[in-house]
């Protein structure tokens, strides 16, 4: 095996277990027998070991500023092949990320949908597998777990037994300029079903195409649409959404597949207006409330713009008691901070302005290259901005299913503020 020998002193966050070598802190490689390149291959297994020669653990090799994904430390060391030993790792880790989804009530009648696999929070770094009924969508965020991607399948169904079929979906995720072989979608266990059949009265969308999120029916679309087809991450601040909704008009921006509509309509809003610039999003939103409220009357769904459609709005004198900003990431590297942090101030700013006195607002970030302080000082400006007096009722961040290894503090995501405007 290839050996990446670090730096004197660079050893000290792997021995504090986080999970990322960078390439700064790689003072030579070590190229096995077999080798001819002057670098291991993209997605190779690697040991890592101090500048004294001490083994610190084992990863997938990448190329960029981090160098070495590690998937195991020290204590655990390569035995045996290394087809066994990656083998017997995934077994280990998705058995604990299951065992620990159930002991946190995620399992239940009412509840089919859940994340399975967080990539550094369940130790397994760049690997998501998200679970929808007797589905699981994975996603590879690195080469190492593409390579590996079939042996993935068969340790989730060997230790979950509810789930019968694994759909790949990583075209969208994979680094862009590695060299990729083999498909980057497709099922990779037992098809279930033909989802380009149409749906009709005669054939209606069979159950595997919906899973359950605390008893609310919702249609997912894992092979068109975003991510892994539904965003699990917002299942209990949705929940929120419901306890506030009672008699409200309500707006649900960047709405997607309309999961915080829903919970709205449940919670006995007076109105809910779901609004996003997709059109095949709009129509899994009116799917999914004609799925859960056939006789609903009071659900507008709108494709348009967020920005165009606040401005037109509040042009209109139109007000709302209850608004939901949940934006795709306005940031997805370091630097383009500057800008969606204008982003952010922007659209708030729009929002605030639209809301009735003792009206709120819910307003997220899933931006990991914004912090928490940057997201908050953006919604203050935006406030400031407005006049109004704003007030914080909750902050939010991501669910129990998407666990931040302590170690790793990079894996908190998601930010949200609910807020109460006078």
């Amino acid at each position: 095996m290839t050996t990446i020998i670090l730096k004197p002193h660079k050893e000290e966050s792997v021995l504090r277990f986080h999970p990322w070598v960078f390439s700064g802190a790689i003072a030579r490689i070590v190229l096995d027998a077999t080798h001819r390149a002057a670098a291991p291959e993209e997605g190779e297994l690697v040991c890592v070991q101090s500048a004294d020669e001490k083994v610190l653990g084992a990863g997938h090799w990448q190329v960029g500023s981090i160098a070495v994904r590690l998937l195991a430390f020290g204590d655990e060391r390569i035995s045996g092949t290394e087809d066994e030993w990656i083998r017997g790792l995934l077994l280990k880790r998705i058995a604990a990320a299951y065992r620990m989804r159930q002991r946190l009530g995620l399992l239940r009648e009412d509840n089919n949908t859940y994340r399975l696999i967080h990539g550094e929070g369940d130790m397994l770094p760049g690997l998501v597998v998200d679970v929808y009924g007797s589905t699981a969508v994975v996603q590879a965020h690195s080469v190492g777990m593409h390579l590996c991607r079939k042996e993935i399948a068969e340790a989730i169904t060997e230790e979950v037994k509810e789930i019968t079929a694994v759909y790949y979906k990583s075209d969208d995720t994979l680094p862009f300029k590695a060299p990729i072989e083999g498909d980057k979608t497709g099922w990779l266990i037992a098809q279930p079903i033909n989802l380009e059949i149409p749906e009709s009265p005669d054939n209606p969308a069979p159950e595997e195409y919906g899973a359950k999120e605390n008893g609310i029916d919702v249609r997912i679309d894992w092979l068109r649409g975003q991510k892994t087809g539904f965003f699990i991450d917002q299942r209990e601040n949705r929940a929120l959404v419901e306890r506030y909704a009672a008699g409200k008009d309500v707006l649900n921006m960047f709405c997607y597949t309309g999961g915080f509509s829903l919970y709205a309509l449940r919670g006995g809003a007076k109105s809910v207006h779901s609004v996003d610039v997709s059109q095949k999003a709009i129509d899994l939103v009116n799917a999914n409330v004609e799925r859960n409220f056939p006789k609903c009357t009071n659900h507008k769904a709108v494709t348009a713009d967020a920005f165009d459609y606040l401005s037109e709005q509040r042009a209109q004198g139109h007000q709302y008691d209850l608004i939901i900003l949940d934006p795709p990431a306005f940031a997805k590297h370091r630097d383009a901070v500057k800008n969606a942090l204008r982003g952010y101030q922007r659209i708030n700013a729009k929002a605030i302005e639209m809301i009735r006195p003792g009206g709120i607002l819910f307003t997220f970030s899933c931006s990991q290259a914004v912090d928490k302080e940057a997201f908050r000082l953006a919604v203050f400006s935006a406030a400031a901005q407005t006049g109004r007096k704003v007030r914080i009722l909750h902050q939010l961040h991501q669910p129990q299913d998407h666990p931040i290894n302590i170690y790793h503090p990079e894996g908190e995501y998601l930010k949200g503020l609910v807020l109460y405007v006078e």
